[in-house]
């Protein structure tokens, strides 16, 4: 994944993402489990802003971390335009290191899914739980097992605008939950098309598997819920949702 020339064109091909449902979801978090008004949070994985901005825009003090430069870049000028103080971090969140005493942990619009095998997740589990403070809250979501088999893998997308193009194949990998996205891209600049590829890795696991990984990492309690419902579901009674989200307590 490189994100190196999607950056720019990211928010146009996401213009019709659920952000706004994202944000009332975390709200919902924050006044159920009685998180203070001007609480810290730092969002992983935060791309080009698009939550990260809302939050602060409510009071909330912010901190985005993505790996991509060229994404925080979009990030930075989207804060800088709507007059807001938000930190911007380019790290791994694999490896991340200096992060403590926040409030809430979010990641959002399944980052989780990019980080590939168990030790991988553990880590990024574990760097989460190290960067709340007793009493935070820890929320990602990642696609369902059935909405990966079902709606994605052997499936193509394409949009045709009059200055772009893409086409995306999502094929199956060797693993339960596990696919390869081929993207192409072809951008109208000035009478010709510039064409570019970009490739994504992603897996999901079940949900029993994630929720032994956050207890073991300390977390005392996880909630699941489907697709933006506000309220929690027994992990055993999840089967069609599309996105699932945890929320896990330390």
């Amino acid at each position: 994944m490189s994100y190196q020339k999607m950056a720019k064109l990211y928010d146009r091909l996401m213009q019709d993402a659920p952000y706004d449902q994202w944000l009332a979801f975390t709200n919902a978090m924050i006044e159920k489990n009685q998180l203070n008004d001007d609480a810290s949070i730092l969002d992983l994985g935060c791309g080009t802003g698009q939550i990260t901005c809302r939050l602060a825009e409510q009071g909330y003090k912010l901190t985005g971390v993505d790996l991509s430069e060229e994404m925080l870049v979009e990030a930075s000028n989207r804060a800088y335009q709507q007059h807001l103080t938000i930190q911007w971090v380019q790290q791994d969140m694999t490896t991340l290191a200096g992060f403590a005493n926040y409030d809430l942990v979010i990641s959002y619009c399944d980052v989780i899914n990019y980080i590939i095998g168990e030790n991988a997740l553990r880590r990024v589990f574990n760097s989460a739980y190290q960067a709340l403070k007793t009493g935070g809250l820890f929320i990602f979501d990642v696609h369902s097992l059935a909405h990966v088999e079902n709606h994605l893998t052997n499936q193509v997308f394409s949009e045709v605008y009059d200055d772009l193009a893409y086409v995306w194949f999502c094929h199956p990998g060797q693993q339960l939950g596990e696919m390869d996205h081929d993207l192409t891209f072809f951008i109208k600049e000035q009478q010709h098309y510039q064409r570019f590829d970009e490739q994504h890795h992603q897996r999901t696991y079940p949900v029993d598997f994630y929720l032994s990984l956050l207890k073991a990492v300390g977390f005392t309690m996880v909630e699941c819920f489907e697709d933006f419902a506000t309220q929690p579901t027994q992990s055993e009674l999840i089967t069609s949702a599309d996105r699932i989200f945890f929320v896990c307590h330390k």
